[in-house]
């Protein structure tokens, strides 16, 4: 049977909320959040946390948790994961290795489950499959739709992404806002092991740069994406600013 282990990057700093993943005014960590979630997902006995920084790292040992040192000059949370799936601290045997990223204090261990019996799904059709794999969700606040932080995903018939924008994509024109209904991208993935100690190794594509989107070198450099699509108002919202975590304490109360 296929196997599949989490790991998931944290680092100190952030432009908007420097330091989030030991915020604590719930009375656990935002880290701890994260890594109970996680653990309790059925596909998933394995959870790591990779980190540059040894005050996360002392936090999550703090709890029980199993932790890993990576590099600072890593560009990205997909790079962390590469680095620690490295050194050894999954099981070798893994076939998938899921990110979820420190931010992401109510993910669903139920969707984490479904991510991973996509991924599997995917990696039965070989060389045919789409190394990644990934979730979305409808869009149902308008609002969102003019919102960066929002980033939005355009799927093919058949499930798979053809582009990711912090802008609003689609363009629906008057009188065809009924013909697809715009995605929101939940930021977690789950990587064919193989591909993902790859990933590092390809250079960042234009696109990726421009909308700061690690994702768009996976489709730069000619591979699929495999999206899953949640229903409305079921992903967890990852904390981005100090208004996300105050929701999220409130929420938590």
């Amino acid at each position: 049977m296929p196997r599949a282990a989490a790991i998931i990057p944290a680092r100190f700093a952030s432009t908007r909320l420097p330091g989030k993943p030991l915020l604590r005014d719930t009375g656990k960590y935002l880290i701890q959040h994260v890594w109970e979630r996680v653990r309790s997902a059925r596909t998933l006995p394995d959870v790591v946390v990779a980190t540059d920084d040894p005050r996360i790292a002392e936090a999550v040992e703090s709890f029980g948790g199993a932790v890993v040192m990576t590099s600072a000059a890593c560009r990205s949370g997909t790079d962390r994961c590469a680095e620690a799936a490295r050194a050894g601290v999954i099981d070798p045997s893994c076939d998938v290795v899921v990110n979820v990223q420190g931010d992401e204090p109510e993910v669903d261990p139920e969707h984490l489950d479904a991510l991973v019996a996509l991924a599997f799904e995917e990696g039965s059709k070989g060389e045919a499959g789409a190394p990644v794999s990934t979730l979305a969700e409808p869009i149902t606040d308008p609002a969102d739709h003019d919102r960066s932080q929002v980033v939005k995903a355009v799927v093919d018939p058949n499930g798979y992404a053809l582009y990711f924008s912090r802008t609003a994509v689609p363009f629906l024109r008057p009188g065809h806002e009924s013909a697809y209904a715009p995605l929101r991208h939940i930021g977690i993935y789950a990587f064919e092991r193989g591909y993902l100690d790859r990933f590092p190794g390809l250079p960042p594509a234009p696109l990726e740069l421009a909308e700061g989107l690690e994702q768009l070198r996976v489709l730069s450099h000619g591979r699929r994406i495999r999206v899953g699509v949640l229903p409305a108002g079921s992903g967890g919202r990852g904390i981005d600013t100090p208004e996300d975590y105050e929701d999220f304490v409130r929420r938590s109360g």
